[in-house]
């Protein structure tokens, strides 16, 4: 059994690391932590937000298109849509 340079003590894994450096348990939340603290703007950009967000968009041309109230809303309802698709297809890119 290995132990410390002078001590009785056996050397835990847990200990074996950099001390204040969290150990990696190979989760896919801590790699997600460790990968975010490394690309702070990878939590601004993760796609499943910016995808609600992109479908959103595209239901309301959708809803624009179809009501029967307004000439201005149903003018304006394509390039909702045009917007609403271009953003998904950006956002399909973005990282998980």
């Amino acid at each position: 059994m290995s132990t410390n340079a002078g001590s009785a003590a056996p050397l835990i894994p847990a200990q074996a690391g950099i001390q204040g450096e969290p150990q990696d348990t190979g989760s896919p939340l801590s790699r997600r932590r460790a990968d975010e603290r490394a690309r702070p703007l990878a939590r601004w950009f993760r796609r499943g937000p910016w995808e609600n967000g992109a479908m959103t968009l595209i239901a309301l041309g959708i809803i624009m298109l179809v009501q029967p109230w307004s000439i201005d809303l149903y003018g304006y309802s394509f390039v909702t849509i045009l917007v609403g698709t271009l953003s998904y297809v950006a956002v399909s890119h973005f990282p998980e």
